[in-house]
């Protein structure tokens, strides 16, 4: 099967070395060089909105996936209207802005934080009076890893916030004491038959995953059913297609959903070594229309990002359990640049591995 992949980074790179051994070949649309893929498929070199080049991409394709949810739309209808396009572009339009995604929890009952819609001064001055500081501003759209957004503190910092963000449609999201942040990654098929990895522990350092601890640890049988619930509720409503991760936090032994991803996402790259099939295998095999793999874990993972620079890989090979996989990108601040993967049997030796690649890592790949 030939499969189109919009966007050319480390998940498009992924998904390609897992869907060779399916027999699958793939081509990227990519606009920047070098990119993470250039060694993997046939790469378009152009943006992601030009037609020639879109005609170009979907020339021989049997179908069309992305690695991103910034895809402009209008590339996305044109495409699905002449190819068919996994997941679907609807799942797009749920995901690429916070408020629409927000509104489409409420309609399926996915319980979120307290929000507001922000698009005026007024609208954030009154939303601060309702929610109360501490609060969170984001942008609607193509805010990630932390980028477009604003904490507000105290009332004093309404002014600042709507002058860095006031540029752009808002949402301000209010506080929320959470226990701590998991996410749940699910994969659907064609037919609609499901199934879902266990919930893990994030830890992010300025809105970045640095972290994913797999299974998290003192999950009760009723909070991962809880979180099946929700991201298959998410999934049916929009007829998805592949792999899709519902970010969450825990409070007081219940669930908000913090955000959607329609995609193969940073934490479940933990899958790659820790689950009898990964995460982007599973998003392939979709695609391919060939049954789901299991998700079941392998043991215990915990997944370390590897952010603007490398640890010394000689000391990173030398350490048991440990799966390495690097983006070929150029290392530069704030960049993730590769991922290690720690598996085992036992949790104590894999988290104990864990703490001793962390006191390898240069300054700004360590944890939180």
């Amino acid at each position: 099967m030939n499969i189109g992949i919009l966007g050319g980074g480390q998940l498009g790179r992924m998904l390609a070395l897992a869907g060779v051994p399916l027999g699958a070949r793939f081509r990227f649309l990519e606009p920047r060089s070098p990119a993470p893929v250039d060694s993997i498929g046939q790469v378009v070199r152009a943006e992601y909105d030009d037609a020639a080049a879109l005609e170009r991409f979907r020339e021989g394709l049997d179908v069309v996936s992305y690695e991103f949810e910034n895809v402009p739309d209008a590339s996305a209808r044109y495409l699905a209207e002449v190819i068919e396009v996994f997941p679907p572009p609807a799942a797009l339009e749920f995901a690429r802005d916070r408020a629409n995604e927000k509104r489409g929890f409420g309609r399926l009952d996915v319980p979120v934080p307290p929000w507001r819609s922000v698009d005026s001064l007024e609208d954030l001055r009154r939303g601060v009076s309702e929610l109360g500081v501490p609060a969170v501003l984001k942008t609607r759209r193509l805010g990630y890893d932390g980028k477009g957004q604003f904490v507000l503190t105290s009332h004093d910092d309404v002014a600042r916030a709507w002058e860095d963000l006031g540029s752009s449609p808002l949402v301000l999201e209010g506080f929320v004491d959470f226990d701590r942040e998991l996410s749940i990654v699910g994969v659907r098929a064609r037919d609609g038959s499901t199934a879902f990895y266990p919930l893990v522990e994030n830890t992010h350092r300025s809105g970045v995953l640095v972290r994913t601890e797999a299974p998290a640890e003192g999950v009760s049988a009723g909070l991962q059913a809880a979180a099946e619930a929700y991201i298959g509720a998410i999934m049916e409503s929009l007829d998805y297609v592949g792999v899709l991760a519902l970010e969450l936090f825990e409070v007081d032994g219940g669930l908000l959903a913090n955000e959607v991803a329609p995609r193969v996402h940073n934490s479940g790259h933990w899958t790659q070594d820790g689950a009898d099939t990964c995460q982007f295998e599973n998003h392939v095999r979709a695609l391919m229309n060939l049954p789901i793999g299991s998700t079941a874990a392998r043991g215990y993972s915990v997944m370390l990002n590897l952010l603007g620079a490398l640890p010394p890989l000689g000391a990173v090979a030398a350490e048991p359990l440990t799966h390495l996989h690097l983006y070929d990108k150029a290392p530069r601040p704030g960049r993730k640049i590769g991922h290690i993967n720690v598996v085992g049997p036992d949790r104590a030796e894999v988290s104990q591995t864990a703490a001793r690649l962390e006191a390898l890592f240069p300054p700004e790949s360590g944890p939180a």
